[in-house]
């Protein structure tokens, strides 16, 4: 099981299901969990008419304003931490989108699972951008949680969403910890004749019984419009926990881009999601 959490709490919208969703997984593995909280500085420095030391006391002041709202998140973490039980850390981040951008995805590199929240699809805020960004950054699996999620995190029954790729492979492969220990496994494969014959479903669910980890397959048709939400509504159907798939993206001078699931998978995800990049 993993053993080694990192969580992102946000301050531009709610902290709730981030926390409880890691809380609960932290309790559930024994795991240690740390927590960063960040608050953010725009880009845009006012201007001022006094010059350079007017400039830099406003700068500093939207810092030190940012680092307080990224503590009062962490107060609410470290409440739920504690009356938990669990062993954990906390701290405090302030600066731009690019500057917590760069820590937050270094430190994430150091921990087995990267615990964030889906941001709000109605929203554009700072809060938003950084857990895409952390799944091209941090080297490893992140786990999103529905911006609708409450209560405690489980993944007793779950989904893997096998297209044959690299990614694919790799969210297998990060996701283990999880599969081992789930009731049931679902291989969801749609429009199988795409996928490679040398990795095809009927060969994932034979390495996973050699494994010890039986899972049946879900294969059907779909347009490719509709893949996000044909894989939900098949989530819905098997009362699945968890979905795992590979997130598909790259981000080049600023400018982040994601393939159409991945991306409506950001938007409209209904079960936490584990992605690996």
């Amino acid at each position: 099981m993993f053993r080694d959490l990192l969580v992102h709490i946000p301050t531009e919208r709610s902290p709730r299901p981030a926390i409880d969703a890691s809380v609960s997984l932290a309790m559930t593995a024994g795991a240690h969990l740390d927590a960063v909280a960040t608050g953010y500085v725009s880009a845009n420095v006012p201007f001022v008419a006094e010059g350079g030391a007017a400039i830099a006391s406003s700068l500093q002041f939207e810092y030190e304003r940012a680092l307080e709202r990224a503590d009062a998140a962490v107060r609410i973490f470290e409440v739920e931490a504690k009356n938990a039980r669990i062993n954990y850390g906390k701290y405090a981040l302030s600066g731009s989108i690019a500057e917590i951008i760069s820590r937050v995805g270094a430190a994430a590199r150091l921990y087995d699972l990267t615990i964030v929240s889906q941001g709000d699809p109605d929203g554009d805020t700072f809060d938003n951008q950084l857990p895409k960004e952390l799944l091209l950054q941090a080297g490893g699996p992140l786990l999103f949680i529905p911006y609708t999620f409450r209560g405690a995190f489980k993944a007793s029954r779950v989904g893997i969403c096998w297209d044959g790729s690299r990614l694919a492979a790799r969210a297998v492969r990060d996701a283990i910890p999880f599969l081992t220990e789930a009731d049931a496994l679902t291989n969801i494969t749609l429009n199988a004749s795409e996928v490679p014959a040398d990795a095809s479903p009927e060969r994932l669910v034979k390495h996973l019984a050699r494994k010890g980890l039986p899972a049946k397959t879900i294969s059907l048709q779909s347009d490719r419009d509709n893949l996000q939400s044909s894989i939900l509504s098949i989530a819905a159907d098997e009362g699945l926990d968890l979905l795992v798939m590979g997130g598909y993206g790259h981000s080049r001078f600023q400018e982040t881009v994601f393939g159409g699931v991945t991306r409506e998978m950001f938007r409209s995800m209904t079960v936490p999601v584990l992605m690996s990049h």
